[in-house]
């Protein structure tokens, strides 16, 4: 009997889905503006999910390391970075609000 619940209870931990935190969040909490503010951290996830494209979702990610690098993409005259920018603001403005 105590092998079935053993068996059944390592089956339901590896169908379940694991809780992995994205890019945003984990460049969020390393960052030093955000001091381990997980709670605040996984919001900003939750909204990059809902706004942004995992590619742009570790783009964004790497902002937090380099902030000259956000200025750069900002001031680029390539389409893809003003395409890139512009749904970037829209990922701000959307955790700003939803966030605070």
């Amino acid at each position: 009997m105590l092998n079935r619940i053993i068996v059944a209870a390592a089956a339901i931990a590896m169908t379940a889905p694991l809780a992995m935190a994205g890019p945003i969040d984990s460049a969020c909490v390393r960052s030093d503006r955000a001091r381990g503010n997980s709670p605040l951290c996984g919001c900003i996830q939750r909204v990059a999910d809902q706004t942004l494209s995992r590619s742009d979702q570790r783009r964004a990610a790497a902002f937090f390391k380099d902030p000259h690098h956000a200025q750069e993409v900002r001031m680029s005259k390539s389409d893809a970075d003003n395409a890139f920018w512009a749904r970037y603001k829209n990922f701000a403005s959307a955790a700003e609000a939803y966030c605070r």
